[in-house]
């Protein structure tokens, strides 16, 4: 009898703290984000998906007049939360927009696969920010709302040293 050879990593669960969130500061009128990332995780733990799906209802004659569900449009979004350290450079980027307006709010935002093989690269808006609350005998708090403006460009990435031929 022969056994069956599984692919392990069909099998892999990766953690989350694996993923990485990465922001840069944005210029007004720039389309390409800078060179100096800051990454959020420092006293981070938790990063929820808040992800907002537009969908319209519709039924036609081609079938049988059951509607169907489209997606029109998907704003991704994430909600960093944790424990405020205003020494962070990431967390600093985020509280020095606080009392922004319009492109003020702007920051570039890049998203690595905990696997570390595909980017999401794009520029989002900060919103509901809380640099510094809680309760008098916890730490500060820290949370945001950084939503992409539209879909992020996504990328895979060469490992160093593979120079793209995937050997």
């Amino acid at each position: 009898m022969e056994l069956l050879k599984l692919d392990i990593q069909h099998f892999a669960r990766m953690k989350n703290a694996l993923r990485g969130h990465f922001l840069a500061e944005y210029t007004p009128g720039e389309t390409e984000p800078g060179t100096e990332w800051y990454k959020l995780g420092k006293w981070i733990t938790t990063i929820g998906d808040d992800t907002q799906e537009t969908t319209e209802e519709f039924a036609d004659y081609n079938g049988d007049g059951t509607p169907t569900n489209d997606v029109v449009s998907v704003a991704g979004a994430y909600t960093p939360e944790g424990t405020y350290d205003p020494e962070d450079p990431a967390q600093a980027l985020i509280a020095s927009l606080k009392y922004k307006t319009g492109e003020g709010r702007k920051v570039w935002h890049r998203v690595v696969s905990a696997d570390g093989k595909k980017e999401q690269v794009g520029l989002a808006t900060v919103t509901a920010i809380v640099a510094g609350a809680g309760d008098a005998s916890a730490y500060e708090t820290f949370s945001c709302n950084i939503r992409f403006d539209q879909t992020p460009e996504e990328n895979t990435i060469t490992p160093p040293g593979d120079g793209g031929s995937g050997e």
